[in-house]
């Protein structure tokens, strides 16, 4: 006999689902995932939007589980969006694109190896001093004014510029996807914001058929498989979507670890504890997307003795997975087990390249400025509400006014 709690269901259990669009949830995600595991275990009933109900893993191993297995699992939503209103403000970042990220099987496959191959001949020491070149007149724009926003006047312009440089992307096009992006991750105004970034893509493809160059958007167009204009746009938006959001975010939450953690705030310029061990950190504890790696189960499943209903969003928190008891150790430096990057077939194929790119822009912004401080206490910074992604509103920082680094 089991008892009525082993096959429970985040379904009609008539508890209220935890709300992870609440201002309260991107202040503390920390202390309301300590709640849901208390309280649930590693399967908790969640709303992603107002009426969007959602199962959030936050068991490492279950979501490892998950994560392995798309024939049960598969990141296609067409059956859920069916009940999903046009202006619900989740549904950009969920509903089906033929994109590696939202199909499964043959489709899934022919998408993911045009992508692999188009990101594969990035050549990462010229990646490197794009990063550089990039950053100094960045630097350079601030660093006699002895303050900064660090997100809006470093990491977001940066991600911005180094990804359009990747996809051979003029300034004007960028500006407008980059516009539609914000809009989706922030679930405001994102229908809208969704219809920017698709046109703002529709118009890179087409210069790129008519004039190609030496870059990722060029690359994916000669693939092979013969992606025709609509699959490369939606191919291209998914790289707007990993390569300037998240990437903006891992710079600055790494940025506020190494200014506020007393292990790193003397010894990344002494060089005990580095650059890289601040990401490693920030990838365990604050992965800048949280909460994504989003499945859409085929029919009910029954996983951890839980009912999972089917077409409803099954949502891995990377950020509490990563912090599971089970699993958890000290040591971050160096250690890669964290899923902050997904896993499986889904598994982010440009990892690599993010994270050279966080570290050479940390490293150059620690170089120019070694005395960078925060200008706030830590308590006093904001989170931007949303689901998915852990990120500031803005890093508000002090240092000694200094003259321009020369450029090469």
């Amino acid at each position: 006999m089991h008892d009525h709690t082993q096959y429970s269901s985040p379904i009609g259990t008539g508890e209220p689902r935890i709300s992870m669009y609440a201002p309260e949830f991107a202040a503390d995600p920390h202390s309301a995932y300590a709640v849901m595991r208390e309280r649930y275990g590693a399967l908790v009933p969640v709303e992603l939007a107002p009426g969007v109900p959602a199962t959030l893993v936050i068991g490492y191993y279950t979501a490892v589980r998950i994560l392995n297995d798309p024939d049960h699992f598969p990141a296609d939503s067409r059956a859920w969006q069916e009940n999903v209103p046009a202006d619900c403000p989740v549904l950009p970042m969920l509903e089906w694109r033929p994109n590696a990220l939202r199909t499964a099987g043959l489709e899934h496959a022919r998408y993911r190896q045009a992508n692999i191959t188009g990101l594969g001949k990035v050549d990462q020491y010229g990646l490197h001093d794009t990063v550089e070149r990039i950053a100094l007149p960045l630097i350079n724009s601030f660093c006699t004014d002895g303050s900064a926003d660090l997100v809006w006047q470093y990491a977001f312009p940066l991600a911005f510029a180094v990804l359009n440089a990747l996809l051979g992307c003029s300034a004007e096009i960028a500006e407008q996807a980059a516009t539609g992006m914000a809009a989706i991750f922030d679930g405001v105004d994102a229908e809208r914001g969704n219809t920017m970034l698709l046109d703002a893509m529709l118009r890179l493809v087409l210069l790129k058929r008519a004039e190609p160059g030496d870059d990722i958007t060029t690359r994916l167009l000669e693939h092979p498989c013969g992606l025709d204009d609509t699959e490369m746009v939606h191919q291209v938006a998914t790289l707007y979507g990993g390569g300037i959001e998240p990437q903006q975010n891992l710079i600055i939450n790494a940025l506020l670890l190494i200014l506020t953690d007393e292990r790193f705030a003397g010894e990344v310029l002494g060089g005990s504890l580095s650059t890289r061990d601040a990401l490693d950190e920030v990838l365990f504890n604050d992965p800048p997307l949280a909460n994504f790696c989003v499945s859409f189960p085929r029919q009910p499943i029954l996983i951890d003795g839980v009912w999972l209903p089917a077409h409803q969003p099954v949502v891995i928190s990377m950020a509490a997975c990563n912090n599971d008891r089970q699993i958890i150790g000290n040591h971050h430096a160096g250690n890669r087990s964290h899923l902050a990057w997904g896993a499986g077939a889904h598994a982010c194929p440009a990892s690599s390249m993010a994270y050279l790119i966080a570290q050479a822009a940390i490293d150059q912004l620690l170089d120019a400025l070694p005395e960078l401080r925060l200008a706030v206490a830590p308590g006093e910074l904001a989170w931007r509400p949303g689901p998915f992604h852990r990120a500031l509103t803005a890093l508000p920082v002090v240092f000694p006014k200094s003259p321009p680094l020369p450029q090469r």
